[in-house]
């Protein structure tokens, strides 16, 4: 007990340990450098669920069951309990050690065991005509031991605090997987409906010219126009038709991405997805806020914060190993030569009093491993402030993506309005025997690329408005 209060007088400052590592301050601007491309809204809370802001029943209807089956989530999911056991683990060993243990041993005699014939003790008058003579004898006991590491110096704790932050960044992790999930299953639905829209201009193409051919048949027979004009025709048809499968393909594809990551066979959502539907309508504001809000809503940097946290907790806990361990120790039980005796209390024994472990000499272990715990503690700094630079080049890069592409898809709208005239004024030339037919062929040609690009820029902005969203943490789930 002396040598206990020694180290309670010794060692009072190191109980309470180095305190535990903030993160990182990181400069943070105040404002986007990218101009919003549409008017900001105030309602930050709408970017949690930024799927409603679509107004598309199908596209919630997906993310939601997306978000209570996908697989990725449940593996994240596991992880979070797997969390949790191992806090349970640090947590109990600042609780006391007890055990019950019995036994039955054969023992031979003599002074090596301490016992004599008849199970006589050793050094008692009646076992010293026997010492030497062997015999054997039967040994009964019954016991309890316990074990008490008291922790002074907080290693035990700082254990616990390091797995607890360990749980948070689990549950972050888990709400980073919500939001890949969430984007992912928006992203492919709207290429989906993008393909559909590219295959319906496909297939008025389709329409459009096999008018043509059959007016430049008609022509032909009267005697009109060439035979070169009918074989340019039926060629422009059947580009036309050529890319048709590929949309086709494209289709499927995105459908059976949308069944792997509903947890579904990939051809389950066929009948209801296949039938041609529109590309949802965006909303008319952008809720992006400022930057620093990232900090609070991207659960990357949420759970960046808590392995910081966990790291720091580490470094504490090996350098508690630089200080004694004190531990109490307790045994208390009964023995017996025969297992009748048990109950008779004859043989109780029992031991109590506490033990103190002080490292002298581990060939530089302990600080090789206190300096392996800070070196980690310093990449995850380190990834921490990477982390909050990415997050900045990501909501910036899809702010530049989505106004430029809202710009492109401006003057698309134009050079369609424009292209649809040619086609008109070219077919009715034509007709009319004023013009030839390269200039009808070369406007149909140009009319369906436009047509073409205009449905892929309005499939690339969602897409590119969906990525912003994400690149906002949008998505994300308050823990528990």
């Amino acid at each position: 007990m002396k040598t206990l209060l020694l180290l309670l007088i010794v060692f009072p400052v190191v109980a309470s340990g180095p305190k535990q590592q903030r993160p990182p301050v990181v400069d943070l601007p105040e404002h986007w450098s990218q101009p919003l491309p549409l008017p900001e809204s105030r309602d930050i809370e709408a970017v949690r669920a930024w799927w409603k802001l679509f107004d598309d029943p199908l596209l919630k209807s997906l993310i939601e069951r997306a978000l209570e089956s996908n697989l990725d989530l449940k593996t994240a999911g596991a992880r979070i309990a797997e969390a949790r056991a191992a806090r349970g683990v640090a947590r109990a060993a600042l609780q006391p050690s007890i055990g019950a243990s019995d036994g039955y041993t054969r023992v031979r005699g003599g002074i090596a065991q301490g016992l004599t014939g008849a199970g006589i003790l050793s050094g008692s008058p009646q076992s010293r005509t026997s010492l030497l003579a062997p015999f054997e004898t039967s040994v009964f006991q019954l016991g309890f031991d316990s074990s008490w590491e008291i922790d002074f110096f907080g290693g035990l704790r700082k254990s616990l605090a390091a797995a607890a932050a360990d749980v948070r960044a689990s549950q972050e992790a888990r709400n980073d997987v919500r939001v890949a999930v969430a984007a992912e299953v928006g992203r492919n639905y709207l290429q989906l409906r993008g393909a559909q829209r590219r295959l319906s201009i496909v297939g008025n193409n389709i329409a459009l010219q096999k008018d043509s051919l059959e007016l430049t048949a008609a022509r032909r027979k009267a005697g009109l126009a060439p035979e070169l004009d009918v074989v340019r025709a039926a060629a422009q048809l059947h580009e036309t038709q050529a890319g048709a499968p590929p949309l086709e393909a494209r289709i499927d594809q995105s459908i059976h991405a949308l069944g792997v990551l509903l947890r579904l066979d990939p051809a389950r959502l066929v009948s209801e997805l296949r039938p041609e539907a529109p590309l949802p309508a965006l909303p008319e504001s952008l809720p992006t806020g400022v930057p620093a809000d990232l900090l609070l809503r991207r659960p990357d940097l949420r759970r960046a914060e808590f392995e910081m946290a966990a790291a720091a907790a580490r470094v504490s806990a090996a350098r508690s190993d630089l200080y004694p361990k004190i531990t109490l120790t307790g045994l208390a039980g009964r023995q017996a030569t025969e297992a009748g005796n048990l109950t008779l209390g004859l043989g109780n024994f029992f031991s109590f009093g506490p033990g103190v472990r002080l490292p002298l000499f581990t060939g530089g272990r302990i600080r090789s491993n206190i300096a392996v715990q800070q070196a980690r503690s310093e990449q995850v700094v380190f990834r921490y402030e990477a982390a909050v630079l990415e997050s900045l080049r990501d909501v910036e890069d899809a702010l530049s993506a989505f106004r430029h592409e809202k710009d492109r898809l401006d003057h698309l709208r134009e050079a369609l309005l424009h292209n649809r005239d040619a086609v008109s004024l070219t077919r009715e030339l034509y007709s009319k025997g004023l013009g030839d037919y390269l200039g009808v062929l070369d406007a149909q040609r140009e009319l369906l690329l436009v047509e073409d690009q205009v449905a892929q820029s309005q499939t690339s902005l969602a897409v590119t408005l969906v990525a912003l969203y994400k690149a906002l943490g949008g998505g994300w789930e308050v823990s528990p």
